[in-house]
């Protein structure tokens, strides 16, 4: 399908053509559900621990005589049951990555793509590129284009002047092709794609769905 592009001004720059196996899908929420989970659960950082028993630092004499007390018996402070000893069934430091198909990744990244130009929140752009790392002037732009919530994909570089002018500007996240994601896509309200990371895309699922095939 033909899909008209635009200048950063907002001025017609003819149109690119996206192909209906990447762009003209009918997107599965479930599929996309997992990618995200997938995404999130590699971001935990999984850092988090307590102490067990073995761990603190008391002395391990045996606290009070074995008969006699009326208490029951024990041998170290460092039992979980004493305050101040370790911590039982506690968490510690794993990873909560898991894996998923790389088909099922691929699908859901064509999923989200096609979600957004089915809800016609998708921008091709035909370059992102300033003149002048000026804020002001990206948000004008972006305000222009309506695209106050979005995410740009660039090149395999990014604009120097581009990315810095996008920092200060809130709800805008600005990615190389190569970072494009399921969960950056659908958090954002638009998907602003220049016209080389459109081919960039088109390349990469072209080629990954051919050695599925």
């Amino acid at each position: 399908m033909k899909v008209d592009v635009v200048t950063l001004d907002s001025g017609a720059a003819g149109s690119v053509e996206l192909p209906d196996d990447i762009f003209g899908l009918e997107p599965r929420k479930d599929i996309l559900e997992r990618v995200v989970r997938w995404q999130l659960a590699k971001r935990q950082a999984g850092t988090h621990k307590v102490k067990r028993r073995g761990e603190i630092n008391r002395s391990h004499s045996k606290i009070y005589k074995q008969k006699g007390t009326g208490n029951a018996r024990h041998g170290s402070a460092n039992a979980p049951i004493f305050r101040g000893g370790g911590r039982a069934h506690g968490p510690e430091v794993r990873s909560h990555a898991h894996d998923l198909p790389k088909k099922v990744r691929a699908l859901g990244l064509k999923f989200a793509l096609s979600a957004k130009l089915i809800a016609k929140d998708l921008i091709i752009l035909d370059d992102a590129k300033l003149s002048e790392a000026k804020t002001a002037m990206l948000a004008a732009a972006m305000t222009k284009l309506g695209a106050t919530n979005a995410l740009v994909i660039g090149g395999a570089a990014l604009d120097e002047n581009f990315a810095k002018a996008a920092r200060n500007i809130p709800n805008l996240d600005v990615l190389p092709v190569q970072g494009v994601n399921v969960y950056d896509i659908l958090r954002r309200r638009k998907l602003v794609l220049t016209k080389e990371a459109v081919e960039s895309i088109n390349g990469r699922l072209g080629s990954e769905t051919g050695a599925a095939a």
